[in-house]
């Protein structure tokens, strides 16, 4: 029988299995593209180019979200940063200008892959979009929670961290819901914010109107003008007649570094000491760089709720 044919067909299959473990080989090593991205945000939509590495923040606020989600952060506001995040901002960390002043020169020179406004800078966009990727995560005061829970889903789409967004969203809700249960039946609210001495109360769309809106205690003014700074402006005399059920205080000056503790000396006042939220000891006085200065941080509602909770049980 001739067999002159079996040694280049073994020979062949021999070629054949190189080939296709080389070429098994080539497709393991070959990178793959990074896949664009569209981020849509409160000024647009911006497109990534993959996961970010190198990130900067002009926010304090989204600085806490990224910290809550174990997101590395590359530059940071170089004023009021919150005292309840010391220990986790990078000591290396670019000061990339104040709140309001961002340092656009900085920024450039930083080479970063993405930079997150809100609040404060979210003016910072018009030329920042021009230098890097830029994605403004404002909030509306109105609805807080529903706001900071969506920027935190979005961080978590941006940085391929939606099981982690997921969970921390989910553990409050269930904080929400544990302060709203605890608030049943506690009567009405105020939410006094002291500034320079002078008094003025927030409402419904303010810095923490989740008290009013998501944990549902009625405010004890029927309408309220919310300021930027002061809340709408009252007197002791006022107070006295409005008489809340519970008073809950941010202290601006504190919040902005200045006099601390000065709210509690505002506060002791003849007039003020007869309302019934101080009478029964109902003053809850709440941290005042989460409630002035981040408003709008994962980590810092979840202190400001845990505060509240404390002072409705207590």
């Amino acid at each position: 029988m001739q067999t002159d044919w079996i040694v280049p067909v073994k020979s062949l299959f021999r070629t054949a299995t190189f080939a296709a473990a080389l070429f098994a080989s080539a497709a393991v090593i070959v990178p793959a593209f990074a896949q664009d991205k569209v981020i849509a945000h409160a000024q647009g939509e911006t497109t990534l180019s993959g996961v970010p590495e190198k990130v900067l923040v002009q926010d304090w606020a989204v600085f806490d979200d990224l910290n809550a989600l174990g997101v590395a952060v590359a530059g940071v506001p170089s004023s009021n940063a919150p005292a309840y995040l010391n220990g986790k901002v990078p000591a290396d960390a670019l000061q990339i200008g104040s709140l309001f002043e961002p340092d656009f020169e900085g920024i450039a020179a930083a080479e970063a892959d993405v930079y997150f406004v809100a609040a404060r800078s979210r003016t910072a966009i018009e030329t920042s979009k021009d230098i890097l990727p830029t994605i403004d995560l404002s909030v509306d005061n109105g609805s807080i929670v529903e706001g900071v829970k969506k920027n935190m889903t979005t961080l978590g789409d941006i940085f391929g961290l939606e099981a982690k967004a997921t969970e921390l969203n989910a553990a409050l809700d269930a904080k929400v819901a544990e302060v709203k249960a605890a608030a049943e039946g506690k009567g009405s609210a105020l939410v006094l914010v002291t500034n320079a001495g002078k008094l003025g109360v927030y409402g419904p769309d303010s810095r923490v109107s989740w008290i009013y809106n998501e944990v549902g205690m009625p405010s004890a003014l029927a309408s309220v003008k919310d300021g930027d700074h002061g809340g709408d402006s009252v007197s002791f005399e006022f107070l006295l007649e409005v008489n809340p059920d519970w008073v809950f205080v941010v202290d601006r000056d504190a919040g902005t570094g200045e006099n601390a503790g000065a709210a509690q000396a505002l506060l002791d006042n003849e007039l003020f000491n007869q309302t019934t939220a101080a009478k029964e000891g109902h003053i809850v006085y709440v941290d005042p760089q989460a409630s002035y200065i981040t408003m709008h941080g994962y980590q810092g509602v979840l202190l400001l709720l845990d505060q509240v909770l404390a002072g409705l049980n207590g």
